[in-house]
């Protein structure tokens, strides 16, 4: 057979088998999403979801997490310690057993843990295969032992190293950057952010998070502390701390229905958006599921029968819908499931059907025995549930107008959109461009081919603090929705967003690289994230990157982003520059914005992305709310990564 024939030929031979911990090597983003700054993060949550396994069975209330100064990780409890004795099966170390096996751990064990969070079982040995190096310490019966490893392959057997009274496991990694390519340095407040949600979702523990690359005024290594004792109803006053409640104090749960351990807190506020998060073994399950449709079904009935009793809904002249009872609602939902079934593999959606049941159950007995303690309270909410089947129902009147001018409207387009002359979306993209005049020397730039231009007015509206039916008649916000070809609301759900015809898959928000300019930014991503959140999830949605300076040197020019280029290359220029500041984008013209802004070759475009809704939540409410202290804070605190005129 010849050469040529040999390479064709398909056999038992030609099938690759890869071992565990090569494929995960091989084939990361299976097992930890991506090996962008998510996937990365994602490796510390792995190895701090051991530790809250042992937290949730009784056996740990400490955690640390330190980010070392090498960019490397270290967590350590006070659990019972990894077993170390020898595998029957495997014939080495129970702790080399789950460190370098996929598939491997207590966690498959009902007797070792009733729930768990993590990847069942693979998550430690998945860290292990995607770093550089990671040593495992164990602390258990009186001796430290321990076993480091290069690439997941275990460097010697576990040893002894001493003595010790204290029990637990320390793991320290550094990820492998041949791996994650895009970056190793992890980001203080993307990991403080999840360490605070363990701490209120298995109350009593404390988890500490320190970062040894930094320092504060006082010379010590930048640290905070996560503690609750309240759980889900702390957490609730934490994330609804820059809205205004409406009722007295949150209304909160704990109990057992079924077999299934349910944890609910709740509070209404005068906002007009719901903000539900759901839990399930401390797994953020942002697609929801059966736990969040027990929810909502629990909700609506035991509500409704009270308003149905109260008599306060007599003179409404059309049904209250489900919507209406979440508006201005804030909640969380929290189940322990010992055998979850989340559908697909990013493990966002709970399937189990008896999980439906008991949270329905486990909510409306809460609820009615809330109503029959606080009457007022109870009153308060129906009055919001009333106001907001009203602006439903404007609303409703609203879309209508919206897909009424989608239709009679010249291809159902806003006639501001220069579209482009690609058909196919996944290789179209769109600009939301700040004013007219920056829209007119994006049109002259751009690629008629696959990039199309939407000028907007001015700052659009505030949708953090407008009411629905509002939002759908604000004409600039009617614009984005007949330019990107989505509609919002079925009969099923008022709220939900159909994609299917969604006519560009990159929608880039173009503001000038200024204060204004950030804000504009800012009001447009609030309404992306509140009634569009689908096209950020989906990763279509992203912010262009101006340049702030053009420095010049005779013939020679550098563009600037910020005042470290800047000065750079005025530097590397020795002396006699000048230096043009761009306040706006209508400042440059047509081809500077298309060589620094536009051009797909050489622009730097940021993809907007959720890594924790609870936080992003909160985030929006404090930046676009009434609040002004925290917002205050926050900008002094993160000024140094914001565009800041004084």
């Amino acid at each position: 057979m010849s050469e040529e024939a040999n390479k064709k030929q398909y056999s038992a031979d030609s099938i690759q088998a890869l071992e565990g911990m090569e494929h995960v090597r091989m084939r990361p983003s299976m097992y930890i999403g991506d090996v962008g700054t998510r996937g990365l993060h994602h490796l510390v949550y792995e190895v701090v979801d051991n530790s809250i396994d042992e937290a949730m069975g009784g056996y740990c209330d400490t955690i640390e997490v330190t980010i070392n100064e090498d960019n490397s990780v270290t967590t350590r409890d006070n659990g019972r310690g990894i077993p170390v004795g020898i595998h029957k099966k495997e014939g080495v170390s129970a702790l080399q057993v789950v460190m370098t096996k996929i598939g491997a751990g207590g966690k498959f064990d009902k007797d070792s843990y009733k729930v768990s969070g993590g990847l069942h079982g693979v998550g430690v040995s998945c860290v292990n295969a995607l770093s550089n190096h990671l040593t495992a310490t164990v602390y258990k019966e009186g001796k430290i032992y321990r076993q480091e490893y290069e690439r997941g392959k275990a460097m010697y057997p576990v040893k002894v190293i001493g003595d010790t009274e204290f029990t637990g496991t320390e793991v320290t990694f550094l990820p492998d950057d041949t791996i994650f390519q895009q970056t190793t340095e992890y980001n203080y407040d993307t990991l403080a952010s999840r360490m605070r949600e363990l701490a209120y979702l298995n109350k009593g523990i404390t988890v500490t998070l320190t970062d040894k690359r930094q320092t504060d005024e006082k010379g010590e290594f930048v640290s905070e502390t996560f503690h609750s004792d309240e759980g889900l109803a702390e957490f609730v006053r934490f994330l609804d701390g820059n809205r205004n409640p409406i009722i007295g104090s949150v209304i909160s749960m704990e109990g057992e229905k079924n077999g299934v351990p349910v944890e609910v807190a709740m509070i209404y506020n005068d906002s007009y958006s719901e903000n539900l998060h759901s839990y399930v073994n401390n797994i953020n399950t942002h697609e929801g599921g059966t736990h969040l449709a027990g929810f909502r079904r629990g909700l609506t009935g035991s509500l409704k029968k009270f308003a149905d009793a109260s008599g306060m809904l007599d003179k409404l002249k059309f049904d209250i819908a489900g919507d209406d009872f979440r508006e201005g609602l804030t909640a969380i939902i929290s189940v322990k499931v010992q055998e979850p079934q989340f559908e697909g593999q990013t493990k966002t959606k709970l399937g189990n059907r008896e999980v439906t049941s008991a949270v329905s159950q486990a909510v409306a007995e809460m609820i009615e025995i809330y109503m029959e303690e606080n009457p007022n309270d109870a009153k308060t909410i129906v009055q919001k549930v009333i106001l907001a089947a009203q602006a439903r129902h404007a609303a409703k009147k609203a879309r209508e107008m919206v897909q009424r001018k989608t239709v009679m409207s010249i291809g159902g387009l806003p006639g501001k959109l220069s579209d482009c002359s690609e058909t196919d979306p996944s290789l179209c993209e769109v600009f939301l461009v700040e004013g007219d005049s920056a829209g007119g020397t994006a049109k002259q730039g751009r690629n008629r081919e696959f990039q199309a231009i939407l000028p907007l007015r001015g700052k659009i509206l505030n949708v953090e603090k407008a009411m629905v039916h509002k939002v759908f008649e604000n004409e600039e916000i009617k614009n984005i929705f007949t330019a990107l070809g989505v509609t919002i609301g079925t009969e099923e759900d008022s709220k939900a967003l159909n994609l299917s015809k969604l006519r560009y898959h990159k929608v880039v928000i173009m503001c000038d690289a200024d204060v204004d300019g950030s804000h504009i930014s800012t009001l447009i991503l609030t309404f992306f994230f509140r009634y569009m959140r689908e096209l950020v999830e989906n990763g279509n949605v992203y912010i262009a990157t101006p340049p702030l300076y053009l420095v010049k040197k005779g013939q020679k020019k550098q563009y600037a982003w910020n005042d470290k280029e800047r000065d750079a290359i005025a530097d590397s220029y020795a002396g006699g520059v000048s230096v043009q500041r761009y306040k706006g984008l209508g400042e440059m013209n047509a081809e500077q914005l298309w060589d620094t802004t536009m051009n797909p070759e050489f622009r730097t475009l940021r993809q907007v992305t959720i890594d924790n809704g609870t936080e992003a939540d909160r985030i929006f409410s404090m930046l676009m709310g009434d609040e002004v202290p925290p917002r205050r804070e926050f900008i002094e605190k993160n000024a140094i990564y914001a565009n800041i005129d004084i």
